[in-house]
């Protein structure tokens, strides 16, 4: 039991909805049917380029503290699949390649993804009754790190979750990752409470989602079991990562609090 609470903000991915390897593959497969007519490619190989340039923003954005956001990354696979050489172990020089990409054309592709993301992505049983029942007795966030915030937004709408919300708040759209306070910060002042011990934040990441609400003085909760083949990227534990209740799942969350 945690005394004094006014919000708990959930992490999205492997807290509220399970994330499992073949999933999101498919995702990633259906976004490149759609991108592969429009750029004029095969589908297999708009997938091996974008597993590329995923891997390269998760490696030089994450210890900076930044997303890999998704409308970057599109951008840089239709360059190189448009003739562009890869900047290989130097970073891109994103200004440079704008022209190659007209908007109508990553915005079609982001709009594959998010159609794609809330179609083969399965709603949790449980969660919506929940999040019902604790929005009578605190103000509600989802707290997220996700490259794409109209994936997240639609799926909230489309599960029937986004009515029980004061706020959704994604790193793609905040300019931060957790366990960056920026992210935490703009949360509390979404939600309209002093943050503080006040918040309680649920998620599966020791080192993002435990760290980082401990950071900025919030209560944290982690949710132990997920996918153990779930490809979502993962921060290095710290010292600072003990959290103040541990469930197995994230359905347990309301009993451990009442």
């Amino acid at each position: 039991m945690i005394d004094g609470l006014l919000a708990v903000t959930f992490d999205f991915g492997n807290t509220l909805v399970p994330f499992r390897a073949a999933s999101m593959s498919e995702v990633v497969r259906l976004t490149a049917e759609t991108a592969a007519g429009i750029v004029g490619c095969r589908p297999q190989e708009f997938v091996r380029v974008w597993a590329e340039e995923r891997q390269r923003q998760l490696d030089e954005n994450v210890p900076e503290g930044r997303e890999a956001d998704m409308d970057v990354r599109v951008v840089r696979v239709i360059a190189r699949l448009r003739g562009v050489p890869s900047p290989g172990p130097d970073r891109w020089e994103d200004a440079s390649i704008t022209a190659v990409c007209e908007p109508g054309e990553l915005s079609a592709i982001l709009n594959a993804y998010a159609r794609a993301f809330v179609a083969e992505t399965p709603v949790p049983r449980g969660i919506e009754p929940m999040l019902a029942r604790l929005a009578g007795r605190y103000r509600l966030a989802v707290l997220s790190n996700w490259p794409l915030a109209i994936a997240v937004e639609r799926y909230l709408d489309a599960a029937g979750w986004s009515p029980h919300l004061t706020a959704t708040v994604i790193s793609h759209r905040v300019g931060a990752i957790k366990p960056r306070p920026r992210i935490f910060e703009a949360a509390a002042r979404a939600l309209g409470v002093e943050s503080g011990p006040a918040i309680l934040h649920v998620g599966d990441d020791p080192g993002a989602d435990i760290v980082g609400a401990h950071a900025v003085g919030w209560r944290a909760a982690w949710v132990r079991i997920k996918p153990e083949d779930s490809p979502l990227p993962f921060a290095v534990p710290t010292a600072n990562s003990q959290p103040d209740l541990i469930v197995d799942n994230v359905l347990d969350i309301e009993a451990a609090i009442s």
